[in-house]
């Protein structure tokens, strides 16, 4: 068993953590703070804030053969760069990094070109163009580290985080990446230096760029965090942790001290956005804390996930909800007990890699939630030959997660009794003991969740959440 490197922290930041020279700057002073105390930092960035947004519209526009458009994005977003790193370092310091940004925008124009001369915009050539926003934006982090006396080295990241060619959603090889990340990282950082890599980008056994999924950057730094033995991982974004729920849907929503692994990547899954569904993994094999902290207050000490959480009062610690989902109903009668129809309704989706999110089953019917349009036709074409099926958009999942909810007494009736002015499609409550979740329309959304967090959080256990704020709003009013 590899030793655990406890001076060792992994630090992720998102795109509104480095969506400007001001916020690169915060960056580097919380970087400078963990130094400051003795400890390594290995920095995570994704790309700048609308900038993943802008490459994928470049690189639509250049599929559809509009080069023009497609260019004139790439000009913006060169401009934009440019402007940042002139006032992240200054005419003085920047040349090396100009250099190296023209140089990125200049392969990116020729590929943008490329593609559109083809007229085709296929899988693998969409990722090589959406990784040149963390490309560049871990560039010019590692150039202002430097100069501000953090010894910020820029490391390619895809050397370092080694996937499969599943190009969109790439799976990664965690052991190709411990091996690659002993080799690129582990040296500078035995040698006092700052490595920075881009989060999200990664490349197959050929070398050929592959990205992780949306929101990848999380996982990247949990994958570096374990491939490493960190002692921790921190997720830095703009919130100040995992909140009860969403606080702009409720303003009096709490931060959460602690919560575990399992009920944040529950949370996660179903909804979220403060953390990639993913990331908890590689922490969780290798039992590493990771904490969500922002970038924004540094000093509000955020949420800490761990692999056991401490007892807490309440049933719940967060209510999740998942929108644009789909519900799928497929009724055969003329199956009626015979063997093998969930196998067969299953396979349809497993051909499709389709992923199904919720599950409510009869001797003939399947009741089902997916939050994927894209093969929905030929799916359901195909699940006719078996049976009859129907479907309906614009539904959402609300998710409500805490440790032992078997251990409560009455607290479905509670659920339902909150949001009884609400209709319910589906209901789960299966083998998780952390989860509760139900099926509504997606415009009642925002009113179940305001009247769940009533009915839940109004005398929260302060030993989890923190009431600081609360406790404030009620002094001052």
């Amino acid at each position: 068993m590899s030793t655990v490197r406890e001076h060792l922290v992994v630090m992720k930041f998102g795109g509104t953590s480095v969506e400007d020279a001001v916020a690169m700057n915060r960056t580097a002073a919380i970087v400078k703070g963990r130094r400051d105390k003795g400890l390594s930092a290995v920095v995570v960035v994704s790309a700048m804030a609308r900038v993943t947004d802008q490459l994928l519209a470049a690189a639509a526009s250049a599929g559809r053969g509009d080069k023009a458009g497609a260019l004139a994005l790439a000009a913006r977003l060169r401009n934009r760069h440019a402007d940042t790193a002139m006032a992240l370092l200054g005419e003085a310091d920047l040349p090396v990094l100009h250099a190296a940004l023209h140089s990125e925008f200049d392969a990116l124009d020729d590929l943008l070109r490329g593609i559109a001369a083809v007229g085709e915009l296929t899988p693998r050539t969409n990722d090589l163009v959406t990784s040149f926003g963390e490309r560049l934006s871990s560039r010019m982090v590692a150039a202002a580290f430097a100069q501000r006396g953090l010894e910020g080295a820029h490391v390619e990241a895809r050397h370092c985080i080694i996937t499969d060619d599943h190009y969109g959603k790439a799976t990664p090889q965690e052991a190709a990446i411990e091996a690659a990340l002993h080799k690129h990282v582990l040296p500078l950082i035995e040698a006092g230096k700052t490595p920075v890599m881009g989060g999200f980008i990664g490349s197959n056994a050929q070398g050929i760029t592959t990205t992780l999924g949306r929101g990848g950057s999380d996982y990247t730094a949990a994958l570096v965090g374990g491939g490493l033995h960190a002692g921790a991982i921190e997720i830095w974004t703009d919130v100040n942790g995992i909140m009860t729920t969403d606080p702009r849907i409720c303003p009096d929503a709490l931060r959460v001290k602690t919560i575990s692994f399992e009920e944040a990547a529950e949370l996660a899954y179903f909804g979220a956005k403060v953390l990639h569904p993913a990331t908890i993994l590689p922490a969780v094999q290798k039992s590493i804390p990771v904490w969500v902290l922002n970038s924004r207050n540094a000093e509000n000490e955020g949420t800490k996930i761990v692999a056991v959480s401490p007892p807490c009062a309440s049933p719940f610690k967060s209510i999740a909800a998942k929108k644009r989902l789909t519900i799928i109903d497929v009724v055969a009668s003329r199956m009626l007990m015979s063997h093998g129809y969930l196998k067969a309704v299953f396979d349809v989706f497993d051909k499709y890699q389709c992923a199904i999110d919720m599950v409510s089953t009869s001797e003939v019917s399947i009741s089902l939630t997916v939050d994927s349009n894209e093969k929905l036709p030929e799916i359901c074409a195909e699940l006719g030959k078996i049976a009859d099926v129907k479907y309906e958009g614009k539904k959402a999942l609300i998710c409500l997660v805490g440790e032992d909810i078997r251990g409560h007494n009455g607290i479905a009736g509670r659920v339902f009794s909150a949001v009884s002015h609400v209709n319910l499609r589906m209901i789960s409550q299966g083998a998780s003991e952390i989860n509760m979740s139900f099926m509504i329309d997606e415009e009642d959304v925002e009113e179940a969740i305001r009247s769940l967090h009533k009915a839940f959080f109004t005398d929260p256990d302060p030993t989890v959440f923190d009431l600081t704020a609360r406790i404030s709003a009620i002094a001052t009013a």
